[in-house]
Formats: structure tokens, sequence, C-alpha cells
């Protein structure tokens, strides 16, 4: 009797193994969600959603390369959690401001916080030249690049 109880024992105990190795805890829709947004976050104009493993990314680029990047970040967030990708993401071109008045009046008004800058637009091309403080270089660049020109030009701006 005693070889019965120890087998069944036994038995028992590498059921009890096989099921615990098994029922690994699977990972969260909002867990899975955290990570897929962190691997596609450097694009705030997509969203993502997730509904049992099944990822959709919705949202806004400019090129088709760009949609395509973040599918496959979405992707390998964590490949055994990720059962597919819905890229619902539309692409939508910048617009290019080639409006030589319009651009002037408006880069006028986006340097008049740096009187020791002057601009030019010609064919949608901005030039700017003179010196800025290392600190607000990032401001003027990011307010330039908002009027959507062709270039942004900063080569003769002096950084001090």
């Amino acid at each position: 009797m005693t070889i019965k109880h120890v087998l069944s024992v036994i038995l028992l105990s590498g059921a009890l193994t096989v099921s615990v190795i098994s029922c690994k805890p699977k990972l969260s829709d909002a867990d899975l969600k955290a990570k897929v947004e962190t691997a596609v976050g450097s694009n705030p104009n997509v969203l993502v959603d997730v509904k049992n493993g099944v990822v959709t990314l919705s949202g806004t680029v400019t090129t088709e390369d760009e949609k395509r990047i973040l599918e496959t970040s979405a992707k390998s967030a964590d490949n055994k959690a990720v059962k597919s990708v819905v890229n619902h993401i539309v692409i939508q071109p910048i617009e290019i401001n080639t409006d030589v008045t319009d651009l002037t009046a408006k880069v006028a008004d986006a340097t008049k916080d740096f009187p020791a800058v002057t601009a030019t637009v010609n064919d949608g091309v901005i030039t700017i030249t003179g010196t800025v403080e290392q600190a607000r270089i990032q401001t003027l660049k990011q307010s330039l690049d908002a009027l959507n020109p062709k270039k942004v030009d900063l080569s003769g701006v002096i950084i001090k």
C-alpha cells in the first residue's frame, strides 16, 4: 500500500507542477498597451488601443515609411502578447507654405522676440542670420518649422 501512496503523491505533485508552469500570468491589455505606447511613443499623433492582444493603431503620419515603422514597432513591443496589429493610421503629407507674402508675415511674427536675428524668405525657404542664445535656439527653430516652409536654414546663426 505504501508504493501506491508514494506513486499517487508523485503523480499528484507532477500534475500540480505541470499545471503551475503552464499557467503563467497573461499580460493584461492595459500592460500591453503601455508597452506598445512606449514603442511608438515618438509620435504623439498616433493612438494605441488593445483588446484581447489585438493592437489597433490610429492617427496621422506624414509618410508611408513612418506608418510602416510604427506598425513594426507595435508588433515587436511584445512578440508573444501581440496577436496582431490593425493599422488605421492615415498618411497626411505636410502642406508646404510657399506663399511668400503670407510666409514672410508669419516669419516676421515668429521672430519678433528675437531682435538679434534677421529672417528672409525666398521660394519657401526661411534663412535666418544673426545671434541667438543657446537656450532659445530650439524655440526659434520650432516656431519656424510650425510655419511649414520648404526648409529652415539656420546655418547663418551664431549661437552664444
